[in-house]
């Protein structure tokens, strides 16, 4: 009985997804599976090549600039050039740079090659967001995109264990591994996925009023912009500030590797049965609550003498990761216009790549200067203040608008969004 139930619940979230999403998350998948440079990316530097640790974190802030300059670039592509286009021109160059990654040997060409895969590799987001909110019904995305949030952690933590393999043997092989991936995923793009862009886009533009401007001058969109990035701030701490307080605190990298591994493990066995929970459940108690628990769970690291306990910690800001991923995501589409979401969903990139820049240069000058617990402390104010904003910026949430309706009106609002032609009351979850 068990074994049917839990293959009752795998089919009923995965049943009434279109093909085309699964050729996209399929895609996903593979590129994460192939994923090498930026698990390795610091080891391959100081270990294989020689330069020193504040060389290796140079390379990696230019890898994030880079996620920072093309995520505006990449969603104006994509309201203007297509989803498609846009996916494909990004995919196949990040395949040549990583292949061009392992070939250089000069500090600046690194540096330099490292920038450009920043820019490739990030680009493709706004567009797999927008075409996944284009072919998937409102009352799905919230489901299609905690299946894509699932493929892709499914993916890293796959490609992390292989990585290690594969670096012991050669990191240019790994490289080059990353490179065939990626230029795999593009070609499944090519033969299976189909443009979703809405009608009307692209040169009409200009008619539609959905530019730039646009988007910094809608409030209720930018203030969520805002929630995101100290979200983000706080999720990238196990990454950045973790390792650090771990290490200064006598523990051993594998002990770091162990507590990170639930973040992964806690994510593929919880993100699909977690989602039946939420889908349907009300969007703004779901981001109030999973802030909270985000900034309390490494609040709680401040308490941490052991591995168990700081592996518990990781598991209390796992569960606010796997809600807030997919609620977030769907909230931005909620609050885009279908002609203008590849810019929106861009802004909204831009601020998760501007957080992994500010992330490792905040946590590094609070250790430094007041210690890890100031850290912990703080991580649990900045979970509090979105809490809270979100809770006041959600009071009166735009209704979600039928699909047939996804078209803005110039006249109306930036972000807005119509109410049900008849009437009913959205799913609160929906996105």
């Amino acid at each position: 009985m068990p074994y049917a139930r839990a293959g009752r619940v795998v089919r009923e979230t995965v049943a009434g997804l279109p093909p085309a999403f699964w050729w996209l998350w399929t895609s996903t998948l593979v590129n994460r599976l192939g994923g090498f440079v930026a698990t390795f990316m610091a080891l391959y530097l100081t270990l294989d090549r020689g330069y020193s640790a504040s060389y290796a974190g140079l390379v990696a802030a230019l890898h994030g600039l880079g996620g920072v300059v093309s995520s505006l670039g990449a969603g104006v592509m994509t309201d203007r050039l297509g989803r498609r286009p846009t996916l494909l021109v990004a995919q196949v160059s990040t395949a040549l740079s990583v292949a061009l990654l392992g070939f250089v040997h000069h500090p600046l060409a690194i540096a330099a090659v490292a920038l450009l895969v920043g820019m490739a590799s990030n680009a493709s987001r706004p567009a797999v967001q927008a075409m996944m909110a284009d072919i998937v019904r409102p009352e799905d995305r919230i489901r299609a995109f905690s299946l894509n949030y699932w493929a892709i952690n499914l993916g890293f933590a796959v490609s992390s264990m292989a990585a290690g393999f594969i670096a012991e043997v050669s990191y240019r092989a790994g490289f080059l591994l990353e490179a065939g991936m990626t230029l795999a995923c593009a070609i499944v793009v090519f033969l299976k996925v189909p443009e979703s862009r809405p009608a009307g886009t692209g040169r009409e533009s200009r008619e539609d009023g959905v530019h730039l401007g646009t988007v910094l001058r809608d409030g209720r969109f930018m203030a969520v912009v805002g929630l995101s990035f100290l979200v983000a701030l706080v999720f990238q701490q196990g990454s950045v500030g973790l390792p650090v307080a771990m290490g200064e605190a006598g523990f051993s990298p594998a002990d770091y590797g162990l507590v990170i591994a639930v973040n992964g493990v806690l994510i593929v066995a919880l993100q699909i049965p977690v989602t039946r929970f939420i889908q349907h459940r009300d969007a703004r108690r779901l981001l109030v609550v999973s802030s909270l628990l985000a900034g309390y769970g490494f609040g709680l690291t401040a308490f941490a003498g052991s591995v168990g306990v700081f592996a518990l910690t990781v598991c209390v800001w796992t569960l606010a990761e796997i809600v807030n991923a997919p609620t977030q995501t769907g909230l931005v589409v909620r609050l885009s216009p279908a002609r203008g979401r590849g810019r929106y969903q861009g802004m909204y990139t831009m601020s998760w790549s501007v957080a992994s820049l500010v992330a490792p240069l905040m946590s590094g000058f609070v250790i430094d200067r007041l210690g890890a617990e100031w850290l912990w402390g703080m991580c649990a104010v900045v979970g509090t203040v979105a809490g809270a904003g979100y809770g006041l910026l959600m009071r009166r949430l735009p209704e979600e608008e039928p699909e047939t309706e996804r078209e803005p009106d110039p006249e109306r609002e930036p972000g807005a969004v119509r109410a049900p032609a008849d009437g009913t009351k959205a799913q609160a979850g929906a996105a």
